[in-house]
C-alpha cells in the first residue's frame, strides 16, 4: 500500500490561518452582548417610569409621553389607555429585539465560529439543535417581521401624530419585509428539497 502524501506544514499554514480567522468574529458577538445589556437597562428604565406614572408621578408620565412620541391637545395628568398600550408595545418591542439579538449571538456563534456543545444542557434552545445558515436566515426574517409588526401597530395607535406619508411608507416597508421573508423561506425549501429529475 502506498502511504498518503503528506502536505507540507508550510502549505497547511495558510488554510489553518484562514480557518482560524473565524475567531475575529468573537469581538462582534461580545459587542452584541453589550448591546443586549443596554436593552435590558432600557427596558427596566421604561418599566420603572410606567410603574411610577401609574402611582401618579407626573415627571415619570412626562418622560413616558416624550419617549413614545405621544401628543395630545390636553395636558395629561395621568395614564390613559392609549399611553399604557404604547408603552407596553414599546416594552414588547425591546423584548423582541432582545430575542433577535440572542438568535444572532447564539446561532451565529454556533454556525460561524465554534460549536458550543450544548447537546446535554437542559436549557439548550430547541432550534439550536438543527441550526444552520439557512435556518438562521429564516428565523431572523421572521423575527424582523414581528418587530416591524409591533412598530406598525404603535404607529397606527398613535396615527394622529404621524403624517400620511409616514403611515404609507411604514406599511409598504412592512409588506416588503413579509415578501422578503417568504422569498427566503421558499428559496430555503427549494435548496433543502431539490427537484428529483429523471427518476433518480
Amino acid at each position: 500500500m502506498t502511504e498518503p502524501v503528506k502536505t507540507p506544514a508550510s502549505v497547511r499554514a495558510l488554510p489553518n490561518l484562514i480557518f482560524a480567522s473565524r475567531w475575529l468574529q468573537l469581538p462582534l458577538y461580545i459587542g452584541l452582548i453589550a448591546a443586549q445589556a443596554i436593552y435590558v437597562f432600557h427596558f427596566w428604565v421604561e418599566l420603572v417610569h410606567l410603574i411610577e406614572a401609574a402611582f401618579g408621578n407626573q415627571v415619570a408620565l412626562d418622560k413616558l409621553i416624550s419617549s413614545i412620541g405621544y401628543k395630545s391637545d390636553v395636558q395629561l395628568n395621568g395614564l390613559n389607555e392609549t399611553v399604557i398600550m404604547l408603552v407596553v408595545l414599546a416594552l414588547i418591542d425591546v423584548v423582541m429585539i432582545s430575542n433577535l439579538l440572542i438568535m444572532v449571538i447564539v446561532g451565529g456563534y454556533e454556525t460561524f465560529v465554534s460549536r458550543m456543545h450544548l447537546e446535554n444542557h437542559p436549557d439548550q434552545p430547541e432550534w439550536l439543535s438543527h441550526v444552520n445558515a439557512s435556518v438562521l436566515k429564516v428565523k431572523l426574517a421572521t423575527a424582523i417581521i414581528g418587530i416591524s409588526s409591533i412598530h406598525l401597530l404603535k404607529t397606527f395607535i398613535n396615527a394622529a401624530n404621524y403624517d400620511v406619508k409616514v403611515l404609507m411608507w411604514q406599511t409598504i416597508i412592512h409588506v416588503v419585509f413579509l415578501l422578503s421573508a417568504m422569498a427566503i423561506a421558499v428559496t430555503d425549501r427549494l435548496m433543502a428539497h431539490p427537484a428529483q429529475g429523471d427518476g433518480h
